[in-house]
């Protein structure tokens, strides 16, 4: 078995449904094709998801009016942004912090199918506090 599907076997299994969209559509589509070309992919592949998942966020343990919205939630555990630009920047990356911070979740998955070539980003968030 490869190394990093024995280190992540869940983000690996993303990345590959996701490499498995980008062979077959390539690049130039609007996000919304990618949105529903990985929905049939991770249901052949059998990975369990949620799409277009609302991630409440609280100030001061008051829940907010607006709130988030992340493009999938798989494994109940890792949450998957899915772009479709040239390149991805800070901005894309500081948003699924965000989602992290914000749905208390640990792992992140930035997928970009805009470039020749599919671009990924693995982020972990460790939330533990210092005390």
């Amino acid at each position: 078995m490869d190394h990093n599907a024995q280190r992540d076997p869940q983000t690996y299994a993303l990345i590959g449904a996701a490499m498995a969209v980008h062979r077959e559509l390539g690049h130039g589509f609007l996000e919304a094709v990618y949105h529903d070309a990985l929905e049939i992919e991770f249901t052949k592949q059998g990975i369990p998801f949620l799409r277009e998942v609302p991630i409440p966020i609280y100030y001061r343990n008051i829940l907010l009016k607006a709130t988030y919205r992340a493009d999938f939630v798989c494994f109940d555990a890792v949450i998957v942004e899915l772009k479709a630009i040239d390149m991805l920047s800070g901005k894309e990356e500081a948003q699924i912090l965000n989602y992290l911070k914000a749905s208390k979740k640990h792992k992140g998955l930035l997928l970009n199918f805009g470039n020749k070539s599919l671009q990924h980003k693995r982020i972990v968030l460790n939330l533990q506090e210092n005390t």
